[in-house]
């Protein structure tokens, strides 16, 4: 199913208006808890090819293995602008591309490990995007995903259920969506998931 390109643009616009100060914005919560998160991806990624999704501006660039074969894509000309600044200053030799993972334009099966973190809120069919990256994944590959989730209980589901409109015209961000039920809808089998704060935020391993 190719996604809609109405709602791929509006994304896309989204993140035209706060690519400027997105890392301004994000910077307290990336000092104290998203950067050692982050940091665990140089030790999973594995293979000889492997694909970031939505790369953004370049934060999970300083912690990609030296050895590996990194390509990373993005929806957002602007936020890719600045993450090839940041390549050039730490020396990365990565194929920076403008693409939406919901109609990836690589090969089947062209990936040992496909990784994104704290995307799959923002994307605008979720389960279409990691159905695309399960194509592009071989058997046997792995994915990696470090995401914000809709949080359970009475009180705090509702309250994000509530807030999250406001949220979405924002910065483009979901904060209610069930992002681990969304992977088994695009048939990916997981096969570890780690609350690391609470149970909103986690991190997950899979397989095609």
């Amino acid at each position: 199913m190719k996604p809609s390109n109405r709602d791929s643009e509006l994304t896309r616009r989204r993140y035209d208006r706060i690519a400027s100060f997105y890392d301004y914005l994000e910077s307290p919560m990336e000092w104290l808890r998203f950067a050692p998160w982050r940091a665990r991806l140089g030790d999973q990624i594995t293979g000889e090819r492997t694909l970031e999704a939505g790369v953004g501006t370049g934060k999970n660039l300083a912690w990609y293995p030296s050895d590996i074969a990194i390509t990373a894509i993005d929806i957002n000309p602007r936020m890719l602008a600045r993450a090839r600044k940041k390549a050039d200053i730490l020396g990365l030799n990565t194929m920076l591309v403008e693409m939406d993972v919901q109609d990836l334009a690589f090969p089947d099966q062209f990936f040992d490990t496909v990784f994104a973190t704290f995307v799959f809120c923002s994307v605008p069919d979720p389960v279409q995007g990691l159905r695309e990256l399960r194509r592009v994944c071989k058997p046997g590959g792995t994915l990696i995903l470090l995401e914000h989730m809709r949080p359970g209980g009475s009180f705090l589901g509702p309250l994000f259920d509530f807030l999250n409109p406001l949220v979405v015209r924002l910065v483009g961000a979901n904060i209610n969506r069930n992002t681990s039920e969304n992977i088994r809808k695009a048939g990916w089998r997981i096969r570890r998931e780690e609350y690391l704060s609470s149970n909103i935020v986690r991190w997950i391993e899979a397989e095609p």
